[in-house]
């Protein structure tokens, strides 16, 4: 899976579906339910990091049969194969504001809505309306089903929504934005793109920010003051560019990612006594 994530790391998968269509997914979810197999879904891999031991059950990966994008006045829907920061382009070609902290996001749509990404005090859940989401049923012959939900029924808060525990695969998302001077628009992703530029390992594999902000705190400010900048475990890096991001400056394994990520929680929490969580999500065998 080293080269469907960004990491650039990791073990394999025991097979790779790749749906064309809604039809097919729906198929290939039904007889993955069926069998009760396990699966995992993954769009540009950017904050997915599977051990080296790889995953024992089915990727689907939902790409870019899936990345059609559409503006209808205020509202701008997406597919969850789109880039997240292609959907920001739409929105600014379209004169709708809201969604400028997304220009630099990496990852896709689906991805975005299911853990209500953000940045620079922006979040997914700020302008979202509904997903079309497909369940599975664990039985046998029984089909997966499409259900829309809505803004209350997906439960966001901080890189969460209800999607972690029902296990919904998001198709498509719809936004709510709101009519602005594409100038302003522009200005303002050119700043949030100038400010990633500067304090961001943007050059080096990565999954992002690898730890969730703690409260009233930053994982990166925690990470530096403890003395962790450009700590190193195999080919894996605490950047030195920002703490908070765990590179691979070549040929790291999963494990050495793990590795580091253990060093600096247990530094942190010793230290100041906050107990980092990951962002990114880690499965797979070791």
């Amino acid at each position: 899976m080293d080269s469907f994530t960004s990491f650039r790391a990791g073990g394999a998968a025991d097979y790779l579906v790749v749906p064309g269509s809604e039809e097919e997914l729906l198929k290939v979810t039904t007889i993955i339910s069926g069998f009760n197999a396990p699966f995992f879904v993954i769009g540009k891999g950017t904050n997915l990091l599977v051990r080296d031991g790889g995953f024992r059950g089915i990727m689907i990966h939902i790409g870019e049969r899936f990345s059609d994008i559409s503006a209808d006045g205020e509202t701008i829907e997406a597919g969850a194969g789109a880039l997240v920061s292609e959907l920001a382009d739409a929105a600014f070609k379209a004169s709708l504001g809201g969604l400028e902290f997304a220009a630099g996001i990496p990852g896709s749509v689906g991805g975005a809505v299911f853990m209500n990404a953000g940045a620079f005090g922006g979040e997914i859940k700020d302008s979202f309306i509904k997903a079309d989401v497909i369940f599975t049923e664990a039985e046998k012959d029984r089909e997966a089903s499409v259900r829309t939900m809505k803004l209350e029924e997906m439960d966001f808060s901080y890189r969460h929504s209800s999607l972690r525990e029902n296990g919904g695969l998001v198709i498509r998302a719809v936004m709510k934005l709101k009519r602005a001077d594409r100038d302003e628009i522009k200005a303002l992703m050119r700043d949030y793109a100038q400010r990633r530029i500067e304090k961001q390992p943007l050059n080096m594999p990565s999954a992002g920010s690898f730890f969730k902000r703690p409260e009233g705190d930053y994982a990166g400010r925690l990470i530096s003051e403890a003395g962790l900048k450009g700590l190193k475990v195999g080919g894996a890096q605490v950047s030195e560019l920002h703490a908070g991001f765990i590179v691979n400056r070549g040929g790291a394994t999963a494990a050495d990612i793990t590795g580091l990520m253990d060093q600096v929680r247990e530094t942190v929490s010793s230290r100041f006594g906050v107990l980092l969580e990951p962002e990114v999500r880690i499965i797979g065998e070791v």
